[in-house]
């Protein structure tokens, strides 16, 4: 059972890590604007949520296709239209019938597109990146994208299951100033909530960087420490990567012409945008603890090889003169005056030991061991 979560969660990161150009590489040849799905999972059937609310009431809808969908919404209220998951043709149904651009539609099922953010004429197309935790504390990536229009906020996800519930809670009970605002509030409160969930995979990295750090001198098993500290900075760059993007994407939003975005909301934008500088903060504080820890495990690695080698050195050069006088009288000479007298071999034997007596206080007196 081990053997097998372990390889699921090796499976997982190399999902993560997959090169881009081979995903990129299904779309060879075609003309701009495929409607091609790319991405590191199997894509999921589509469905889709309605709600639409505002200060006075609100409802929810599940239809089961886009012409329901449509049929349903309300142009005098907040229209938030959620889509999880990419497969069966609704996501391209629904954004020909929203007059979005072709290209966006690719941008969509393109999973592997950095963030970013883009205006066009009656619509902005948010492109953003959402965290998640697997049961074995590895990170989940997915992607999720915006369409916000008037009155109307279209979310695409890439599976089911989002941090979302707090939106729709407080939809439902009309708390804070959810239901007076518009669909640019609704937007900005989603992408708060996405942010503040980095916090939360961001605490969690930082607890097992944590659990690295009491053994990064003298690691019980040095091969799994190694690896495991070397899978953290990866994640921790592939994290950098992912988050860097998302700061100057929330930044353009306020900086964009076309209405959708009201003066009002400036101070709402800019400390989403501070949010996200303190995620990679976070994220560069982390990199470089990891960095420490690394650098400690390889002094200490070192410290360890210097002082064998410091015992073997000792070893070695007691024995040179000691090899030296057994060479000698190794020698097969017969005229050695010395081989015929009776004190001569525990002689040679004192003279050795006084040999190594004094080298050693020599190298007690010199400190080196």
């Amino acid at each position: 059972m081990r053997k097998g979560k372990r390889n699921a969660a090796a499976a997982a990161k190399k999902a993560n890590r997959m090169p881009f150009g081979s995903l990129l590489s299904r779309t060879a040849g075609l003309p701009p604007g495929s409607p091609v799905y790319i991405g590191q999972r199997d894509p999921t059937a589509s469905t889709l949520s309605l709600y639409v609310y505002d200060e006075g009431s609100w409802r929810v809808e599940c239809p089961a296709t886009t012409a329901e969908l449509l049929s349903l919404v309300d142009e005098t209220k907040v229209n938030w239209i959620n889509v999880n998951g990419l497969s069966g043709g609704i996501v391209e149904k629904l954004c020909e019938k929203l007059g979005v651009h072709p290209l966006v539609v690719e941008d969509i099922l393109n999973t592997q597109h950095r963030p970013h953010v883009e205006n066009y004429d009656d619509y902005l197309f948010l492109m953003t990146k959402m965290l998640g935790l697997r049961p074995d504390s590895s990170i989940e990536y997915e992607q999720v994208s915006f369409i916000i229009k008037r009155n109307l906020v279209v979310t695409i996800q890439e599976t089911p299951g989002d941090c979302f519930q707090q939106i729709r809670e407080r939809i439902a009970s009309g708390a804070g100033r959810l239901r007076k605002s518009g669909s640019d509030y609704l937007a900005y409160a989603l992408l708060d909530v996405i942010v503040d969930n980095y916090f939360l995979v961001l605490e969690d990295f930082g607890n097992r960087l944590d659990r690295f750090e009491p053994d990064a001198a003298n690691p019980a098993d040095p091969k799994t420490y190694m690896a495991g500290l070397q899978d953290l900075k990866a994640e921790l760059l592939h994290l950098r990567r992912v988050i860097w993007p998302v700061r100057e994407s929330i930044a353009s939003l306020g900086r964009m012409d076309g209405g959708l975005f009201s003066p009002e909301l400036s101070p709402f934008l800019r400390d989403l945008q501070e949010n996200a500088v303190q995620a990679i903060e976070a994220i560069e504080t982390y990199r470089e603890q990891a960095a420490s820890m690394l650098e400690i495990y390889l002094s200490s690695v070192s410290n360890r090889m210097n002082e064998i080698m410091k015992v073997l050195t000792v070893i070695s050069t007691i024995f040179i003169p000691l090899t030296f006088l057994a060479g000698v009288y190794g020698m097969n000479f017969q005229y050695m005056p010395e081989l015929s007298q009776p004190w001569a071999y525990p002689t040679l034997w004192g003279i050795m030991a006084l040999i190594v007596i004094g080298m050693l206080f020599f190298f007690k007196r010199k400190r080196w061991f």
